[in-house]
């Protein structure tokens, strides 16, 4: 069966700008960082001590099914949101959204990467 979610795909327009976008600024680590033969470079950042990592990736020529500067649908967690927001504004992170406490019960704020693609950040306890 199915235990755990290893990597999850963002597109971005530009791998090298993503690339120090994630380590420099949200301080994720380079887990892989190849070109293959057919010349596509498949790129992994994961945040510290994390299981799942993100697939930078730059769209296929031709592609149709691929939305750069959207929504990503991914949830990233922190101990103190506070604490990250301002560590990570003071970084020059875009946030769209600060934090707030939802009718969930989590505080969450909402940031973008270069290209516009959007994250939530929440201060959750992980079990």
């Amino acid at each position: 069966m199915i235990k755990r979610i290893v990597l999850a795909g963002v597109w971005v327009s530009d791998q090298d700008v993503a690339k120090k976008f994630y380590v420099e600024k949200l301080g994720f680590d380079v887990q892989m960082d190849t070109v293959m033969e057919n010349g596509y470079r498949w790129l992994e950042v994961v945040p510290p001590d994390a299981d799942t990592a993100l697939i930078l990736a730059k769209p296929y020529l031709g592609q149709k099914d691929a939305s750069i500067g959207v929504f990503a649908n991914v949830v990233l967690s922190c101990d103190n949101i506070l604490s990250t927001f301002n560590k990570l504004k003071s970084k020059g992170v875009k946030f769209i959204e600060e934090p707030n406490m939802q009718d969930w019960g989590m505080l969450q704020a909402l940031f973008e990467d270069p290209d516009g693609n959007v994250f939530v950040l929440v201060e959750r306890e992980i079990k």
